[in-house]
């Protein structure tokens, strides 16, 4: 269907939308495509706002497709349903996270991975198969697949669930393909910002010993007090990285800065593993040493072996799956709730690292056109 066709079968909804690298959204009508056959409507109540829609309405990363409208943090309740959608009735409570279709015939696909699907569309910033651009979460509706749509499980609220869509999956899905989910194991945890903080959760939940690392030591106290962590080291600290050489049996390092691995790898036991999460602009500074034999000298052969291997959100069962383990352990995100009004102010506090630990947006209550008043809402 060519992109003019498919006007003629689309709604009209609110949003919030960047328009240059300056990253600064205002309110805009955007459509949105009917409900299909095997479509969900849902009603947006909360998104999360994650690091990740920071650098695409800057164009960090090069790819912005203005207007950007983020977001893929999503929760709601649907209010329509195809006439082949099965799994989901209208007023369920459900989530969507990053994607929203894939080919559903490639090998990942057909392997229950489709997050690395070489024809991914992301929930935001692709291009749906209709030629269309994809608008996030930074909406008050959107129709969706009913295959990329995650249930909420009773007990978990849609606030303090909704960044768990990505944050939480993005976490969870390298801890159990790793197995870094066992009972007993020693896992480091590198940032305790929004996805630092609910690897925390997880490994808990999991059982494990965990140590927080940190460049900053003020947040010792929230790591272990309020986040349960078991130690916390400061990696600026030279005799603390020291005493932990050796101990952990693997890394989910968070960060978004540049850094130098040899540190970091050298806190892993033999055959250890870091997952990296998150995504720098930078190229990483690592040396072959330190993952081969674990130290930079080329005649040192001792506490190597490691494995150093990157990890991108997770399937749509294993988002599910996460969702279950998570309403079951009582686990969810420690959110700051705020209205669209102050979307601009969390990125600006969120560039700089000032929010404990995801910002989350009220959309039911905050994107109406009661609160937007007598001011014009420009349309595309």
């Amino acid at each position: 269907m060519a992109p003019v066709e498919a006007e003629q079968h689309r709604r009209r909804a609110l949003a919030l939308a960047a328009h240059d690298a300056s990253g600064a959204v205002s309110p805009i009508r955007i459509s949105r495509r009917d409900t299909g056959d095997d479509d969900v409507a849902i009603q947006i109540l909360y998104c999360g706002i994650c690091h990740s829609d920071l650098h695409t309405i800057k164009n960090e990363w090069k790819n912005a497709n203005y207007p950007v409208v983020p977001g893929h943090e999503i929760a709601g309740l649907i209010t329509e349903v195809g006439k082949n959608v099965k799994r989901f009735n209208v007023g369920d409570k459900v989530g969507v996270g990053c994607m929203v279709n894939t080919c559903q015939s490639c090998e990942s696909c057909e392997g229950g991975h489709e997050n690395y699907c070489s024809k991914i569309i992301f929930t935001y910033n692709s291009h749906d198969r209709d030629g269309t651009v994809t608008y996030g979460g930074y909406s008050d509706m959107v129709v969706v697949n009913e295959r990329f749509v995650i249930r909420f499980p009773d007990g978990m609220p849609l606030d303090r669930g909704a960044p768990l869509l990505c944050a939480g999956i993005t976490v969870y899905n390298p801890m159990k393909h790793h197995g870094l989910n066992e009972a007993g194991k020693h896992i480091g945890v590198v940032g305790l910002g929004g996805l630092g903080h609910v690897a925390v959760k997880f490994a808990k939940a999991f059982g494990m010993r965990v140590t927080v690392i940190s460049t900053s030591p003020g947040k010792r106290e929230e790591a272990m007090e309020t986040l349960g962590a078991d130690a916390f080291v400061v990696s600026g600290d030279a005799n603390q990285m020291k005493a932990a050489k050796g101990t952990m049996d693997g890394i989910m390092n968070t960060a978004s800065a540049s850094m130098s691995m040899y540190a970091y790898l050298a806190l892993l036991k033999p055959q250890g593993k870091m997952i990296l999460l998150g995504l720098p602009e930078k190229p990483l500074q690592i040396s072959a040493f330190s993952l081969v034999t674990g130290w930079r000298h080329p005649y040192i052969l001792h506490n190597g072996g490691k494995t150093l291997a990157g990890s991108c959100m997770g399937s749509i069962r294993d988002t599910q799956e996460m969702m279950d383990f998570a309403a079951k352990h009582g686990l969810a995100a420690d959110i700051e709730l705020i209205g669209t009004e102050e979307v601009n102010e969390a990125m600006e506090r969120l560039a700089k690292g000032e929010v404990r630990y995801r910002f989350v947006i009220d959309i039911g209550n905050t994107l109406n056109a009661a609160s937007l008043g007598s001011s014009p809402v420009p349309a595309l």
